[in-house]
């Protein structure tokens, strides 16, 4: 399966969603579930 690369706007806009949701108490592995994407990825 072909792996997607994200534009750095994307990129933006989903690490503040992922600060937003954390300031409202979830943790990085449920914010990162939220907007879909996985906690981490190989590097």
């Amino acid at each position: 399966m072909a792996e997607k690369r994200h534009k750095p706007q994307e990129i933006v806009s989903k690490l503040r969603q992922v600060e937003v949701l954390q300031g409202q108490g979830m943790t990085v592995a449920d914010a990162a579930r939220q907007i879909g994407v996985s906690e981490h990825g190989s590097w």
